[in-house]
């Protein structure tokens, strides 16, 4: 076989493991492994890039900002910040029809502000509001899905796990990705609620409600959510300004949660040491699957199959428009089969080079930043997307009383809510890139 075969080839065989439940990381290091050696015909090749790639890919300056972000995240959750958040959103929304569940919306954004994973936010999140949806008479599969697309919203909001990937593999500028990723994420709240209020005008029965709080007391549990303002802006506006780089960004932002933790009395020195021990597993799952892509792509990379694919996807004359539309559309599809670090890893290599040989009528930079975003949204779709949501079965295992069919049924709405999104940024990009310079 070519190594073009091959590459070609090495798809199949990579779904067959993942179907069969093998570790993505491990699965496509196997595969890059495997078509290295058979294209070269050698074990040589591999075996020098096992002890080269190993060291490139972990010494990156840029991928030390995951670990930061992701210990972040775990300070903030120490700290009480999630509670205080949906109390504040509580407070001011509880009262309306689907209030709380709308509240539970606002407090993720407000969680995916200063933590950057989905998962992580989905289950804080979780912890604080499923009670709270039960006390007031909501519908289990509504409270249990309202909880899962909350928590997309950690990694669309900046600062993004996922979006530093991608800034990674496309040569991007992390600062102007985070920014792009602003007012797309404040529309997908916004969609959300939008999606939380005609669910509870068709299903009247399934949403509580509350008495509305005097705004004394408003104001009061709103003034508590200053650590996370100052968190957010100290983080993301001080990378923008040029104040500090983004790693260094991630380490203020993970010393200042640190700090509020500290504050507020959750941190001891055994919590502190479970917070670094499960940085630290995170960070080795995270960053054996980048290793396992590095492999693997360079095996695709010495196969030439990016190069032919995008060659043959400009030959055929198909617009531009159609050719994004079938990337997001394998986007939606995979979404429900694999989680979105292994697909940005697996895909991007392969897509952003056919995109890049596309014209639609904007520069390289900006269409680099719409098309990230675009993909961002599309993988977070697939987070709540059945049969695999992986946010579904985090919020399952938080609420066995609720049969996971009934979590399916009402996650759609949001959904639908997504799909709406990505259509309008499809159409109008200047509503992604209208803050950038």
């Amino acid at each position: 076989m070519t190594g073009l075969e091959l590459g070609y080839a090495s798809f199949p065989v990579l779904l067959v493991m993942i179907f069969m439940r093998a570790p993505i990381g491990l699965a496509m290091l196997l595969c890059g492994i495997g078509g290295l050696w058979l294209t070269i015909g050698a074990p040589a090749m591999f075996m020098s890039k096992l002890k080269s790639e190993t060291y490139t890919t972990f010494s990156s300056y840029s991928l030390t900002i995951i670990p930061m972000f992701l210990l972040m995240g775990q300070f903030a959750t120490l700290s009480g910040m999630s509670t205080s958040l949906f109390k504040a959103a509580e407070a001011w929304l509880g009262h309306r029809k689907g209030g709380v569940a709308m509240a539970a919306v606002g407090a993720c954004a407000g969680f995916g502000a200063i933590c950057g994973s989905s998962l992580a936010t989905a289950a804080t999140m979780s912890r604080v509001a499923l009670p709270e949806l039960r006390r007031y008479g909501y519908d289990g599969g509504f409270s249990t899905a309202t909880l899962a697309a909350g928590g997309t919203l950690g990694i669309l909001i900046p600062p993004s796990v996922i979006l530093v990937i991608y800034a990674i593999l496309t040569e991007q500028n992390i600062a102007k990705l985070f920014l792009a990723a602003f007012v797309p994420g404040v529309l997908a709240a916004v969609g959300y609620i939008i999606a939380i209020s005609i669910y509870v005008r068709l299903y009247p029965d399934r949403a509580g409600t509350r008495e509305a709080m005097p705004y004394g007391e408003r104001w009061r549990a709103l003034a508590n959510v200053w650590p996370v303002l100052i968190v957010f802006l100290l983080v993301v506006g001080g990378i923008y300004l040029g104040w500090f780089t983004p790693t260094e960004g991630a380490a203020v932002g993970a010393a200042g949660t640190g700090f509020a933790a500290l504050v507020s009395g959750n941190l001891t020195w055994r919590v502190f040491r479970e917070s670094i021990i499960a940085t630290a597993t995170a960070t080795a799952m995270i960053f054996f699957i980048v290793l396992g892509a590095g492999f693997y792509n360079s095996f695709l990379a010495l196969s030439q199959v990016p190069q032919e694919l995008s060659a043959w996807v400009v030959g055929q004359g198909f617009s531009p428009w159609t050719v994004l539309t079938l990337i997001l559309l394998f986007y939606l599809v995979f979404g429900c089969l694999m989680d979105s670090l292994s697909m940005i890893l697996l895909t991007i290599p392969i897509f952003f080079p056919v995109i890049s040989q596309l014209d639609f009528g904007m520069s390289t930079e900006h269409m680099a930043i719409w098309f990230g975003i675009l993909v961002l949204i599309v993988v977070e779709v697939g987070l709540i997307t059945p049969p695999v949501g992986m946010n579904l079965f985090i919020i399952n295992s938080m609420d066995r009383e609720t049969p996971m069919v009934e979590t399916y049924k009402a996650v759609m709405w949001f959904v639908g809510s997504d799909i709406v999104r990505v259509v309008i940024l499809v159409l109008f990009p200047a509503i992604t890139l209208f803050l950038i310079p």
